[in-house]
């Protein structure tokens, strides 16, 4: 089937392409620079003729609370009405664990817009929320570093490579839309802060990592369940430890 890919381009994007690929589908990349703008439209109604299956993992070029806002509530809104012209029957994104549990944060309170616009729209749906991925650890710790330490707090820390997100992602493409969610995590449940104090040593990174009950995770306090699935979730297959990126040269 005709599966078009937007973020196509991206971490999890470029994997999806290639493993849907690899099972015989015929799976397009579209992104800007594929000649495919979510936000202006432009290119829409070209990838989209065809389609049977579209996946949303584009990701917003900007943080700021009402960029990301706008970015979210207009891609996705252009996005489902050229799918609906399309006659596309499956519409997958792939969203966070937890969005609903952090509503002053402002990037998941963009992601919850984007979710409602998908539930109202008439296109069957499945949403795949995932928890943080391997490839964003460095990414994390740089942000909750203040005056050279690492301030982390000790929650449930459980996350997932990009291979088996997009593993997850791309079964549920395929299957009969959920109309609902499901939740993907790694295998394994970490304390954040251990996590990360390992994780550094594994880099040579010498920043002290400082366990902090109040540390914010990209501005917003967490509980001991804010990042991880309280429910049953699918689990991936690669732990941390044997993922190639975890050591210093990894990215």
């Amino acid at each position: 089937m005709k599966i078009v890919v937007v973020g196509g381009t991206g971490l999890i994007g470029s994997k999806l392409v290639t493993m849907l690929g690899e099972h015989g589908h015929e799976a397009v990349a579209a992104a800007p620079n594929t000649g495919v703008n979510t936000l202006t439209g432009e290119g829409l109604a070209e990838v989209l003729a065809g389609a049977q299956v579209v996946i949303d993992v584009s990701n917003s070029p900007s943080f700021e609370r009402a960029a990301v806002l706008r970015f979210f509530e207009t891609s996705t809104g252009n996005l489902l009405a050229a799918e609906a012209a399309a006659g596309v029957g499956h519409h997958v994104a792939l969203s966070i664990v937890g969005t609903e549990r952090m509503p002053d944060n402002g990037y998941f309170a963009a992601k919850i817009a984007q979710e409602r616009l998908i539930e109202k729209s008439e296109i069957p749906f499945s949403l795949v929320h995932a928890t943080q991925f391997f490839e964003f650890t460095r990414s994390i710790a740089d942000e909750a570093t203040v005056d050279g330490k690492v301030h982390l707090a000790p929650v449930l820390f459980q996350p997932i490579a990009g291979d088996d997100v997009a593993q997850a992602v791309g079964r549920t493409a395929v299957g009969a839309p959920l109309n609902g969610r499901v939740e993907i995590a790694g295998p394994e449940r970490f304390r954040m802060d251990e996590f990360f104090r390992q994780a550094l040593a594994a880099w040579d990174d010498p920043r002290e990592v400082v366990t902090d009950p109040h540390a914010r995770y990209f501005g917003s306090e967490l509980s001991e369940l804010s990042l991880v699935p309280i429910d049953d979730a699918t689990l991936g297959t690669i732990r941390y430890e044997d993922w190639p990126g975890r050591n210093v040269t990894g990215k």
